[in-house]
């Protein structure tokens, strides 16, 4: 008889407990992202923790309790010679987008050492530049573009088709298009989330934006007081409301509740 073991998670958080440096922002999370697994959501108010987790997940902020391990490995003890695979393997994609790189950049400069990056680290995907902007919903006319004469939005998912370039086992989005035209976030994300799919990569997305999770995510997290108060699909979510933090987030976005039910 022949037995099939489940996918090794990329991405795992086990009593994560998170701060800096004074009392823990977040505690107690327990948290999964398997390759080839459907998108998760977290939502929750502002101060909640949420961008807390992301940070933690990436070793950028070290656990105080719990840890979180890459592919089995703890995050916080990866070596040197492995940060440039963990690097390409995971990647963050913050409500900055591409801050830091000089205006005069190009676009397809940008996508570019993405590529070049992934190849280093055994994990190029034979996309093109071209192809990676169409994942985004950007032309690519945009290729030569100079960062500097991009709206914020543009900004934004240009950083999203860098992020793909590696072909990441886990995506991690924070807030990822706060600047993007509410018109034309659902084909944003549409086009991303196939993208995704399509590699087998797990997504995280971390949102106030509840439409643009319900659109991703079939599976949603709430975090309130530093953590998970309740999960399951958003429209189960809201319908319930059993805790505080939960019925106020229904009540701040009574469309939002009316749709999902």
């Amino acid at each position: 008889m022949s037995t099939s073991s489940s996918p090794t998670p990329v991405l795992r958080a086990d009593g994560l407990a998170a701060g800096y440096g004074g009392a823990d922002v977040v505690h107690g999370i327990d948290l999964e992202l398997t390759p080839g697994d459907a998108p998760v959501g977290i939502v929750g108010p502002s101060g909640a923790g949420k961008s807390t987790i992301v940070r933690a997940l990436v070793g950028q902020v070290r656990p105080s309790a719990g840890r979180v391990t890459w592919s089995g490995r703890t995050v916080s003890r990866i070596g040197l010679r492995d940060k440039k695979v963990f690097r390409a393997q995971v990647r963050r994609v913050a409500q900055e987008g591409i801050a830091g790189v000089d205006p005069r950049t190009s676009v397809d400069r940008v996508i570019g050492k993405a590529l070049s990056d992934a190849r280093k680290a055994g994990r190029a995907s034979g996309r093109s530049v071209e192809e990676l902007l169409t994942d985004v919903a950007l032309e690519p006319r945009f290729a030569p573009r100079q960062v500097g004469t991009l709206s914020g939005g543009e900004k934004q998912r240009v950083a999203l088709a860098a992020a793909l370039a590696t072909r990441p086992g886990a995506l991690l989005l924070d807030e990822p298009l706060t600047a993007v035209d509410p018109a034309m976030r659902g084909e944003v994300v549409r086009r991303l989330g196939a993208a995704a799919t399509e590699a087998g990569t797990a997504v995280l997305l971390v949102s106030h934006d509840l439409e643009l999770v319900e659109r991703l995510c079939p599976t949603v997290h709430v975090l309130a007081e530093g953590t998970f108060v309740a999960s399951g699909s958003l429209s189960a979510v809201l319908a319930e409301a059993s805790h505080p933090s939960v019925r106020e987030l229904a009540e701040a976005a009574p469309r939002a509740v009316q749709r999902f039910r």
